[in-house]
């Protein structure tokens, strides 16, 4: 049955059709021909084909480049509180079928676009759901949005507590959008008394502060590959460089590893790693260290080989195209270190976690770096972010996370 469309139309072009028809849901300023009706700020509008083809509806966003992002391609949706509830139900119904079970604990429930929620994350941290609103049109809606997510997820037997905004990025501002965090209000509850809660991943436990920590509180997209550094540290003597929190160090050391050097040049995250490691029982066999990566990883070339494993977690180097050439000299830079300072034999963990950092040209780096250090690489695992970050074929913008596990030889 059609259903009569009573909301305002964007005419785009054929670039745009395409894009979307391949499964992209995004719709550039530059691409709209023309709009019809009276359009709001965070409003829905249908986007037709230059000949009036419905390709979809979606939030416009009246100050960003990306002018509509597209939440439904069925012309029969009825965008109210149903809708919405579905949607969050097919998020975390598909959280329970790909994580196991104690996983659940510490997710992400709600990842953008890989979600159908343009411009929304939601990550569960125990008791506790951080999110991060970065759309006009999910700025609109949180309010239907977040409540019915607590609903459903206490009658699932999930414990929450409260829900707190971390809205202070600098994409808001180029959604016109105010920057703040807070507490989310929950009718007829009181704010929690604290936003820290603990967390268990891996068999590791962490503090997590919501309101303090970095992005939503806590990088959950590694979850898996730190598992898988864990399986080969046994025995092994490693350096965690960038460890920020710790949390590969830490996977390291629960995994059995002879001892961990933790690296990174934030005097506040090694001693929050620090901590972290006295929490799990862990310090004895661990020691921190406060310095640059860059600087460090040269001047160890000078010593006795001391790491038979390296451990490469970097932050992004890049944030955009025109700065991705250079991120790249920055990413090798590091790699060709570590393989020069690890023994034939020895194991290399080597990631990237920008969407501009593209794979064709990391493993273009990876190559050219071995190749200058003299070595060669025997590829154990690649792996990506972890799958409560799923990536959604046609949108590009959601494979990001490259990790590599190899050993020199």
């Amino acid at each position: 049955m059609k259903v009569e469309r009573s909301y305002p139309c964007a005419a785009v072009t054929p670039k745009a059709e395409a894009a979307i028809l391949r499964g992209h849901p995004w719709v550039y300023d530059a691409e709209i021909l023309s709009m019809d009706g009276a359009p709001e700020n965070g409003g829905l509008v249908d986007v037709r084909s230059k000949k009036g083809a419905y390709l979809g509806t979606g939030f416009l966003s009246e100050a960003s480049k990306i002018r509509v992002r597209l939440i439904s391609r069925n012309a029969n949706d009825r965008f109210d509180a149903a809708f919405w509830e579905r949607k969050l139900r097919w998020a975390w119904e598909y959280r329970k079928t790909v994580m196991d079970p104690q996983d659940l604990d510490a997710c992400r429930i709600i990842f953008g676009e890989a979600d159908m929620f343009p411009g929304l994350t939601v990550d569960r941290f125990h008791d506790l759901l951080s999110v991060q609103v970065l759309s006009a049109g999910m700025e609109r809606v949180k309010g239907t949005l977040l409540p019915l997510l607590v609903d459903m997820l206490r009658k699932d037997g999930q414990t929450i507590r409260g829900v707190y905004e971390r809205n202070e990025a600098a994409l808001r501002d180029k959604e016109g959008l105010p920057k703040y965090k807070g507490w989310f209000p929950l009718s007829g509850e009181a704010a929690p008394e604290s936003p820290v809660t603990e967390i268990t991943e891996n068999g590791v436990r962490y503090l997590v502060d919501v309101e303090n920590g970095q992005k939503t509180g806590f990088f959950l997209d590694q979850k898996y590959n730190r598992r898988c550094v864990a399986r080969l540290a046994a025995g092994k003597t490693v350096l965690d460089c960038f460890t920020h929190t710790g949390s590969f160090a830490l996977n390291a050391a629960l995994g059995g590893a002879a001892h961990v050097t933790a690296v990174d040049v934030s005097a506040s995250a090694v001693e929050m790693a620090r901590t972290n490691a006295e929490r799990n029982g862990l310090a004895e066999r661990m020691d921190f260290l406060t310095a640059d990566v860059f600087q460090l990883l040269p001047s160890l070339e000078k010593e006795p080989p001391r790491y038979d494993f390296i451990i490469l977690d970097p932050p992004a180097f890049t944030k955009s195209r025109r700065t991705a050439a250079s991120a790249m000299a920055g990413y090798k830079e590091i790699n060709y270190r570590a393989m020069r300072l690890l023994p034939r034999g020895g194991y290399l963990a080597t990631c990237s976690c920008s969407h501009f950092a593209e794979e064709e040209k990391f493993l273009a780096m990876l190559r050219s770096a071995a190749k200058d250090a003299g070595v060669r690489l025997r590829q154990i695992e690649a792996r990506q972010q972890s799958c409560d970050h799923p990536i959604l074929w046609g949108v590009e913008e959601t494979n990001y996370l490259k990790f590599y596990l190899f050993q020199v030889v």
